[in-house]
């Protein structure tokens, strides 16, 4: 079906002017999203313990079944959905370098 976006010399002139912009907003979202990880883990309180019971591996306390809904709950959840929007960034990045490239299959 997108057999023109990978041969070359049967390329739209669309393709040829549009995907430099779009790997430049994909870089730019991608360097966002990093600073958002970076600013959400420096907020992030250090827990040397991991905050669990050592044997068992559970926490059972209230705070344990409501941690979702602190501010380190949050925070948690901000940096897990940044890094796999990072990873859908990167990978839509590299199939739009494989096309514009010609060296996608």
């Amino acid at each position: 079906m997108f057999n023109f976006l990978l041969d070359g010399s049967t390329r739209p002139a669309w393709v040829s002017s549009s995907f430099p912009y779009i790997q430049g907003v994909l870089i730019v979202l991608i360097a966002i999203f990093a600073i958002v990880i970076t600013v959400a883990v420096l907020l992030s309180p250090s827990n040397p313990d991991g905050g669990n019971n050592a044997i068992t591996g559970k926490n059972e306390s209230y705070y344990g079944y409501n941690k979702g809904d602190t501010k380190e709950g949050r925070l948690n959840k901000l940096i897990i959905i940044s890094s796999v929007i990072i990873l859908v960034l990167a990978i839509a990045y590299l199939i739009t370098f494989s096309i514009y490239s010609g060296y996608g299959a």
